[in-house]
């Protein structure tokens, strides 16, 4: 019989041989190769017949094709146009194995990563297992992470970011704002889900992309920016999350989730099976329910996408017309999200939506549903350059249904708070009568109110301390006003070109006293710089586009202080005993190049002035400016610093909460720590310090005549016949008890 016919029914034995001789297995492997391609067109009219063969047939074939590039040629394009036409149809076994050799082509390097990608992302809103909704997503992931681990992949990159911006564009055009995401429509080739899910999964994957620092330009920005004007409430949702700073995925989680209740699911944990399964899906559930109850953290932005914005103009106007049309279609939840990524597009931006303003006032009242969250939103818009006309209704808003007798103190505090905020970025905004009414709230008897109060008066102290009235403004304010030094900048004014950086005389002083200490290892101009360059080995070509150095080119040292410069210091130090001294500007920045240590030392030092000034009674100004400049070296490290504000500066100072359950249950298990199981240690043996016996340790070794006066025996000898019965049946329930 032929070799052929025999090797028919073990293509494993025959994928080892082709593997190992390809040009003496070729008139085999074609053999198998026109069996395929005619189960390919019955499988083509009919998916249910054939499968478990064409399956077989298709991985041997994903093996081989390495061998044979010519006669393979078309063979990714097979798998890809079969998964594209009928994978509605197909078992989950060949959806499976088709989407496997794929990936194990493009292992092989028979298909590139582009083909691979185009077939997967058509294919992933159309998935309905979740585990095989995975292994795409991991799929695609991996891929594009790996294309761009040495280098950035710019032609896969744009091919990718494509295709995701058709995926969002393709359902923009559909008015019907306010549809809660589901994907339930057909498209209109009756292939695939509606563009609800295309566009969920084009900003799903965006996000995993720049979290995990793949993407991190303008592109997948603009992708995600896109998602946030989709009629799709869903899209929406996870589009602003993405600005917000919350890159969670809730794909998988449902827009109206039913309350988790903690208690049941201890409960249920207590009697059922213990397995750590149960213990992860235990905690899953609790991080979701504290995250629902208390909310996620809108106080850190994404800083980096909200900078690349293109145009954020037209899209905060965009954003907010969404809005504003369709204001009764949405949730208060959804409303509340779309105005928190306004008013930090605005904010980021210092962009001017006036009509903002007018809409928010409806949601400005003390009964409002997250309303400390609309007042943050409110105070986050508001920049120097907002019109003060536009803000002044906005004030008087919050007086009035905020600031009055008939609320309780903690809404008093967040209204003068919100009205601080607001009047700490646009102080042209309040009216001095208003001002001065809300500054009485001082002498209030709740400690949240008297904080907000005090604060407002602290602001215009150091903004405009022209309305407060004289016996408002404090000391330093009155003497700053007499001196001129506390005049406020009209609006739309900007101040005066630097003429010095501030503090500068305090790097000075201390060069100067390590040049009198002679420490050369601080004066070191070239150790200054290390660590500093990012740049360096790229600037130092062998072409001579580097740094020139000075030393070796053969040019004389210049002297930056000539003639002119010595006879007005002469002028100077002669007139110093009868003329007035002016404040004299540091000449370390015209004589010396700063480097990045030199600043980093001088915020130091500024620093330590700082804290020598409060340390000194400096006063509430000195601790605001040693908090300023501990703010931005923290900052500078790469810290979190956030320039937005959050609902704890609204809310102010407040009583502590009462516990929740997961908390008691904390403190309970940390007073047990180093404690036995059962009992306490007192005037045990086995403690580390020895210490006395107990009360009832004592009384059992107390001689008997100091005993038999007690009120104990004395009870004994009175007792009856049924006391003595019943004390002796306690004692043998007792001991029975023991025994066990």
């Amino acid at each position: 019989m032929p070799r052929g016919i025999l090797l028919t029914a073990n293509l494993p034995q025959l994928q080892n041989l082709i593997k190992r001789d390809p040009p003496g297995y070729r008139d085999e492997f074609l053999q198998q190769w026109n069996h395929y391609n005619s189960i390919r067109q019955i499988f083509r009219l009919n998916p249910d017949e054939h499968a478990a063969q064409f399956r077989e047939l298709v991985a041997f074939i994903a093996q081989v094709a390495t061998c044979y590039p010519k006669e393979t040629q078309e063979f990714p394009s097979h798998i890809s146009s079969t998964l594209m036409e009928s994978y509605g149809v197909l078992f989950p076994e060949t959806r499976k194995a088709l989407i496997q050799t794929l990936v194990m082509l493009r292992n092989k390097g028979v298909t590139t990563s582009i083909d691979l990608l185009k077939c997967l992302f058509p294919l992933l809103p159309r998935t309905t297992s979740p585990a095989l909704r995975s292994l795409i997503r991991k799929t695609i992931l991996t891929d594009i992470r790996t294309a761009n681990m040495k280098s950035k992949n710019h032609k896969l990159n744009r091919s990718i970011q494509t295709m995701m911006f058709g995926m969002v564009e393709r359902g923009l055009d559909d008015q019907n704002f306010g549809n809660k995401g589901k994907a339930k429509e057909i498209s209109s080739d009756g292939k695939g889900t509606g563009h609800g899910e295309d566009a969920m999964w084009a900003v799903i994957l965006t996000k995993e992309l720049w979290r995990k620092g793949i993407w991190n330009d303008a592109k997948p920005v603009s992708i995600v920016a896109l998602g946030c004007l989709h009629p799709i409430v869903k899209v929406q949702s996870a589009s602003m999350h993405f600005f917000l700073g919350d890159e969670e995925a809730q794909e998988d989680s449902e827009d109206e989730e039913e309350d988790v209740d903690v208690r049941a699911l201890h409960h249920r944990r207590e009697i059922n099976k213990k397995t750590r399964s149960g213990d992860k899906k235990l905690q899953k559930k609790l991080n979701t329910a504290k995250k629902k109850k208390y909310g996620n953290d809108p106080s850190q932005p994404n800083f980096p996408a909200l900078q690349l914005l293109h145009d954020p103009q037209t899209f905060a106007e965009k954003l907010f017309d969404i809005l504003n049309r369709y204001d009764k279609r949405f949730s208060l939840d959804h409303k509340i999200l779309m105005m928190q990524l306004v008013s930090r597009v605005m904010g980021a931006h210092q962009l001017c939506v006036l009509s903002f303003y007018t809409y928010i006032l409806k949601y400005l009242t003390y009964h409002q549903l997250r309303v400390p969250t609309i007042l943050v939103s409110l105070a986050q818009s508001v920049h120097e350059l907002t019109p003060p006309d536009v803000l002044t209704p906005v004030i008087r808003k919050l007086a009035n249904e905020f600031v009055h007798p008939g609320v309780a103190s903690e809404v008093i505090a967040a209204g003068i708070n919100a009205i601080r905020e607001v009047c700490r970025r646009q102080p042209w905004a309040m009216e001095e009568d208003l001002l001065g009414d809300l500054i009485e709230y001082k002498k209030s008897k709740g400690k949240a109110v008297t904080a907000a109060a005090r604060g407002l008066l602290q602001l215009y102290r150091e903004v405009n301390p022209g309305m407060l009235k004289k016996r408002e403004r404090g000391k330093e304010a009155t003497m700053g006003m007499l001196s001129g030094n506390h005049q406020p900048l009209p609006f739309g004014h900007s101040a005066g070109a630097a003429v010095d950086i501030e503090g500068l005389s305090l790097l000075e002083e201390h060069l100067q006293k390590l040049r009198e200490q002679d420490n050369p290892e601080e004066m070191d101009e070239d150790a200054a710089w290390n660590g500093w360059d990012a740049e360096s080995d790229s600037s130092e070509d062998s072409d001579g586009t580097g740094w020139v150095n000075v030393e070796d080119s053969g040019q004389e040292y210049f002297d930056v202080s000539d003639s002119d410069d010595e006879n007005e210091k002469k002028g100077e130090e002669q007139n110093e005993a009868t003329a007035p001294k002016e404040p004299t500007l540091s000449t370390l920045a015209t004589t010396k190049i700063l480097t990045p240590a030199d600043f980093a030392l001088l915020n130091d030092l500024r620093i330590q002035a700082a804290t020598k000034a409060v340390e000194s009674g400096g006063g509430s100004r000195a601790k605001r400016k040693l908090a300023e400049l501990e703010t931005s070296k923290s900052h500078q490290r790469g810290e979190s610093a956030s320039a937005f504000i959050s609902e704890e500066d609204i809310l102010g100072p407040r009583k502590k909460l009462k516990a929740d359950y997961e908390e008691r249950m904390a403190s309970i298990q940390k007073g047990r720590e180093g404690r036995e199981k059962f009992g306490s240690r007192k005037g045990k043996k086995t403690k580390e310090t020895p210490s006395s016996s107990t009360n009832r340790e004592k009384a059992k070794k107390k001689p008997i005549m100091m005993i038999l006066s007690s009120g104990a025996v004395r009870g004994k000898k009175k007792a009856s016949l049924r006391q003595k019965q019943q004390k002796l049946r306690e004692h043998i329930d007792r001991a029975k008890k023991a025994r066990r």
